[in-house]
């Protein structure tokens, strides 16, 4: 079945596009178009779980299936799991769960193109090492990565680890040789070791401005390596929180909007009411009235409480960004930066993934109000009532 959805581009120009399970089959211009904000779906190469699903729960809780109708209301058509360091057992049975789940769902498998691995070869350090527990971080192991790969079916995609950490060179050499994304993050890597990391192989930084102390030697840090190695992308958490509107913007500048992704960072209480929670990673959470979320009684954040359209939106308004340049950082570059050349663009022949925004007087993204993923309508907003 043909369907059509119109509205602007992010670039502003009014169009038409007619789409089915197939893909995008046609992108007309018109004249004239509704006042909304016509995107390709986003992608979340960062998220943890997102509405009280969570990607770490080993006890399996709420199936993982649910998770992509939550998103959906949110614009996100694609996302990567993403694992957080635990006891080698643990982290093959989550990585078995999502396998599991891609099998038996055909609309989470689509959703889900891969996993991303956070840890557990970090830094132990204060600071660097975030919320991830000091006691089961570690040196790279490949044999030990081969079995979690076999457990995951292959479906590892990225892994973010510390540089500094041993034999993270030739981890990185090993994995980048499989097709696999090394990424630099909760690490205090010196400039030698991101060139090393560089030379080996990696190719992005997680989460960059945040996984690092309050504070840290002016001129030798890990962050302006990683700003000034050209082969590295990086991503970055726009949730209001964990960076700040001139650090983001600064970040941006320094690496270029080109090598730059949005990630949501989401945890399983985000889109959750204000409250305390207990979760599988950090234990004891609180989500406060801003939708920020902390480690409970600390200044500690655990994770964000945002979902990526959340965070598109924040970096529009609030850092002032051009609309266009934000949803490519959250659409087409995941998309080039992990191979999916059929995602991420408004483009004849690529997949049916889009979503319709509400947009303000200056162009900028709104509220979600129609998400189209694998050519399919799977979020209408509500019509208002009163």
């Amino acid at each position: 079945m043909t369907e059509t959805l119109e509205g602007f581009s992010p670039e502003g120009e009014p169009l038409r596009v007619r789409f089915s399970p197939a893909g995008i089959e046609e992108i007309s211009p018109i004249t004239s178009a509704p006042d909304l904000l016509l995107a390709p779906g986003l992608i979340d190469i960062q998220l943890n779980g997102f509405g009280g699903v969570d990607v770490n729960d080993a006890d399996e809780g709420r199936p993982l299936a649910e998770l992509p109708p939550l998103l959906w209301a949110h614009g996100v058509t694609t996302f990567y799991p993403t694992v957080i360091s635990a006891a080698g057992d643990r982290v093959a049975h989550l990585l078995a769960r999502i396998g599991a789940a891609r099998a038996a769902d055909a609309g989470f498998a689509a959703c889900v193109p891969g996993i991303h691995l956070e840890g557990p070869y970090l830094s132990a350090r204060d600071g660097y090492r975030g919320a991830h527990d000091r006691a089961i971080l570690r040196d790279p192991d490949i044999a030990e990565f081969e079995g979690w790969q076999e457990a995951a079916g292959g479906l590892i995609r990225i892994i973010t680890l510390a540089p500094e950490r041993a034999g993270a060179a030739e981890f990185t050499r090993y994995v980048t040789d499989r097709g696999v994304t090394a990424s630099a993050g909760h690490s205090a890597a010196s400039a030698a070791d991101i060139e090393a990391f560089c030379r080996a192989g990696g190719r992005l930084s997680t989460h960059l401005g945040n996984g690092l102390p309050a504070t840290i030697e002016r001129h030798d840090n890990v962050l302006w390596p990683q700003l000034a190695a050209s082969r590295l992308w990086a991503t970055f958490i726009a949730d209001g929180h964990h960076l700040p509107a001139p650090v983001l913007t600064a970040l941006l500048r320094a690496k270029g909007t080109g090598r730059s992704v949005l990630v949501s960072d989401a945890v399983t209480v985000a889109g959750c009411p204000p409250g305390d929670y207990r979760t599988a990673v950090g234990g004891n959470v609180t989500v406060e009235d801003s939708g920020r979320v902390s480690l409970s009684g600390t200044p500690y954040l655990a994770g964000s409480g945002a979902s990526l359209a959340q965070c598109v939106r924040w970096a529009c308004t609030t850092a002032g960004l051009p609309a266009a340049d934000v949803l490519a950082m959250a659409t087409r570059h995941p998309a080039d930066l992990l191979g999916l050349t059929d995602r991420g663009r408004l483009a004849v022949g690529a997949r049916a993934d889009l979503v319709q925004f509400e947009r303000d007087s200056a162009g900028r993204p709104g509220a979600v109000r129609t998400t189209v993923a694998g050519g399919v309508v799977r979020y209408t907003a509500p019509e208002p009532t009163g």
